[in-house]
């Protein structure tokens, strides 16, 4: 009788958990606006990106669904941000020992916002990117990425253009649980946006300033965002320095282990 009561109530639990979590984030007004904020300039920079493309008559190298999805560079910051905040304000605020007062089993806590921030983004980008392989469909083809030149519209009906645009939205949800992790373990939301900034944006430029080809590829290979928007490459795969999954599946553990910190020193560290 005892294990099933101890599950009951670990269960009942986690969706308390879950509960408290949801209602601290819808009630937090800097959510839905940053989840707004993220879903228009993921779209827009797309749409720009798409606008300023050329392929004329003699043909051009582009991946047109790569760059309808151009936006998803820019708008991970938002992401970013969104994450880091839902541990960082109850720091700020001191709310996080109300929290932990109401909810002492501190891995369930992380857990419930792992889940919630993870969901709220996978909604947000899954529109963010509809709403760009759809600008991308309407825009490119004005601009010599027509099926005469060998570039059908996009369409989610396509294998790879499917693969690219439902991996782009998975790339979303792990840059929030990187960035979550990354936050709790840090705690201050200055120094925590700027370390996953950092360490989005600092492997690609570090790269293009590299001049030996093989270091160049490794740390291609490994950089987070280098390797997991891999996944929305869908011409010239062979190029790639991973394939389109290995490349998410290296953000993955990068998430991973950013998530297994921020858990071991939030259940040990003083609140």
């Amino acid at each position: 009788m005892s294990l099933p009561a101890a599950g009951l109530s670990r269960a009942r639990y986690g969706t308390q958990a879950l509960h408290a979590e949801w209602t601290k984030l819808r009630t937090v007004a800097s959510t839905g606006w940053l989840l707004l904020g993220a879903v228009v300039l993921t779209a827009a920079v797309s749409a720009a990106a798409d606008a300023a493309a050329t392929c004329p008559s003699g043909g051009c190298q582009a991946d047109p669904a790569k760059l309808s999805l151009t936006g998803v560079q820019v708008g991970q910051a938002i992401v970013a941000l969104i994450a880091v905040l839902a541990i960082s304000n109850e720091y700020s605020t001191g709310m996080i020992r109300v929290t932990l007062t109401a909810m002492p089993r501190r891995p369930t806590v992380l857990a419930a916002k792992a889940a919630l921030v993870a969901g709220l983004v996978l909604a947000a980008g899954a529109v963010a990117v509809l709403a760009s392989v759809l600008a991308g469909r309407l825009i490119l083809p004005g601009h010599g990425f027509t099926a005469a030149h060998g570039y059908p519209p996009l369409s989610l009906g396509d294998g790879p253009v499917l693969r690219a645009a439902c991996g782009s939205v998975l790339y979303l949800a792990l840059i929030a649980l990187l960035s979550l992790g990354l936050a709790t373990a840090v705690r201050e939301s200055a120094v925590a946006i700027g370390l996953v900034l950092g360490l989005l944006y600092v492997f690609p430029v570090v790269t293009s300033v590299v001049g030996n080809a093989h270091w160049q590829r490794h740390l291609e290979q490994i950089g987070p965002m280098t390797a997991g928007l891999d996944i929305q490459a869908t011409a010239n795969l062979s190029s790639l320095p991973l394939t389109p999954w290995q490349g998410l599946g290296v953000l993955a553990l990068w998430a991973a282990g950013a998530l297994v910190v921020g858990a071991l020193v939030f259940r040990f560290r003083d609140a």
